[in-house]
């Protein structure tokens, strides 16, 4: 019996805790089949990105077609896509290959604040690459800038949702860990919200988190799972990871993406 197959088309993060090196990792521990198209390198550690190196449009296209013109895949994931004409490749091969299971992590704000996207690019994921979405999840900054709102309630987070829901994601997601209190994720599905707690952890240790709930997300939805199951997997895996962080680096350190294999193991 073959694994789920999943698509991670992201950048790469040369400190291993987002990115690629983060949504392989997870999707390897969950039992998935990791596969990439790598849309750009980065220098990167614990303290920020250091530099990028975007890999060519031309070079994008060319490993979505040595990808899933042989192995194919049952769900994929986006992440970080900052140039209009790399972004304009990726949601021509979703649409060329038929990607209906399509997670976007709309990668779009800096820790410190700063829009990493703008303009066209932001115009060309709003217009194109969110209605090809089956699920998008924007954590707070994100989503204040799709939607133009401030967000300071979990009622905020609900408008947002809808909002978001009406530009054609079939579902949302918006990930309330910059707000105060409980980790609060809101699901959203047109019709019904459904919410997702979790105990806050205190720690600073919090690189990659997007990326590897978002990943852990696209693994469930491949495997079959249900919409609410995958997300629910991924709130438990994400949450584990956060709980066993490590401290490494002299900044925000590394989610523990072996964790719940770990504790099987014994080893936490």
């Amino acid at each position: 019996m073959r694994p789920a197959r999943v698509l991670t088309i992201a950048g790469s993060d040369s400190g291993g805790g987002a990115g690629i090196q983060a949504d392989l990792k997870t999707i390897t521990v969950l039992g998935g089949f990791g596969m990439s198209v790598i849309t750009a390198l980065t220098a990167q550690n614990t303290m920020g990105v250091h530099g990028i190196f975007d890999v060519p449009p031309e070079f994008v296209a060319k490993q979505f077609d040595a990808v899933l013109t042989d192995i194919g895949a049952d769900a994929a994931k986006t992440g970080m896509l900052a140039r209009q004409d790399i972004l304009r490749v990726v949601i021509d091969k979703i649409r060329e290959y038929r990607i209906e299971k399509l997670v976007v992590d709309p990668v779009m704000v800096a820790k410190g604040g700063s829009l990493l996207i703008r303009g066209d690019v932001m115009d060309l994921l709003k217009k194109d690459l969110i209605p090809l979405a089956f699920v998008i999840t924007p954590n707070i900054p994100e989503a204040e800038v799709l939607t133009a709102m401030t967000i300071k309630t979990n009622n905020d987070m609900k408008e947002a949702a809808r909002r978001i829901f009406a530009m054609g994601a079939r579902h949302v997601i918006v990930k309330g860990g910059h707000l105060e209190g409980a980790a609060l994720d809101i699901f959203y599905d047109g019709a019904d919200f459904q919410e997702f707690i979790a105990k806050r952890i205190d720690t600073p240790n919090t690189h990659g988190t997007g990326c590897t709930f978002s990943a852990a997300l696209t693994t469930g939805i491949a495997q079959g799972k249900n919409i609410l199951e995958a997300v629910a997997q991924a709130k438990n895996y994400i949450t584990e990871a956060i709980r066993y962080s490590f401290s490494l680096g002299s900044g925000h350190g590394p989610t523990n993406h072996l964790a719940p294999v770990a504790r099987k193991w014994g080893a936490l």
